[in-house]
């Protein structure tokens, strides 16, 4: 064998070896999907740690938006801010409450919930967001807030991985599974559904970015879904009651 040939041949070996050991993205290019993003850990391990991340965090952005409401229905549609460990919340919720769509303002601290309420002067007043069909927004990163429901999710199963995030840096991987109905109170306290189908998608770090609700969350009505997205974890914030 000449030279060259020699020579070409350690070539061809050397870039097979190297393309072989270039680690793919599971559910792009046709490729087959990687349960748990290659982590080796079961559905129920990745849900835990997502929990236990969003649970000890001590800020995080979310964002809560429906589609659109049955008709008829008083409740919410969508809210907006920073909920921190204190537990605190300050930022909007929109609801739909006897017709009207209205975006309040929101601050909750110490166990209570303070709203700028439409039709008013504008100061803030002590309510009970039950009465809207929400939840105190400083509990949703609390055990019984959304920690909880990824613990509770039943039978969860690993789906595709895609990319994602900021500039596409991370790599999500969904979970499915079902949700008991009452475990659903504590996010949408006007639940009525038997159990919901949930999905969450989480990085490969182990933060929960997006969970989506399907179900009946208002009384006879249709199914509907509830997408909740989560962003920029460890936020310090000072949150003080009006």
């Amino acid at each position: 064998m000449s030279a060259r040939a020699r020579t070409s041949g350690r070539l061809a070996a050397t870039v097979t070896a190297a393309l072989l050991s270039v680690p793919t993205l599971a559910g792009c290019s046709g490729d087959e999907p990687d349960a748990g993003s290659g982590s080796g850990k079961s559905p129920e391990e990745v849900l835990a740690e997502a929990s236990t991340k969003l649970a000890d965090t001590t800020g995080v952005d979310l964002t809560l938006s429906a589609g659109a409401l049955p008709e008829g229905v008083s409740g919410i549609a969508e809210a907006a801010g920073t909920v921190t460990d204190a537990p605190a919340f300050d930022g909007s919720i929109t609801v739909v409450f006897a017709g009207q769509t209205a975006e309040v303002p929101v601050i909750a601290v110490d166990g209570k919930v303070f709203a700028q309420l439409p039709f008013t002067d504008g100061a803030w007043q002590k309510v009970n967001p039950k009465e809207y069909g929400a939840p105190d927004p400083a509990s949703l990163v609390g055990d019984e807030g959304f920690p909880g429901l990824l613990t509770l999710t039943e039978s969860p199963e690993a789906g595709s991985s895609v990319r994602g995030g900021a500039d596409n840096s991370e790599v999500l991987t969904t979970y499915s599974g079902t949700l008991p109905g009452d475990a659903m109170d504590a996010v949408i306290p006007s639940s009525s559904g038997d159990s919901f189908d949930v999905e969450w998608q989480v990085t490969d770090d182990g933060e929960l970015r997006t969970a989506t609700m399907t179900g009946v969350f208002y009384p006879h009505t249709d199914p509907m879904t509830y997408t909740v997205e989560f962003a920029d974890y460890d936020i310090e914030k000072e949150i003080t009651a009006p």
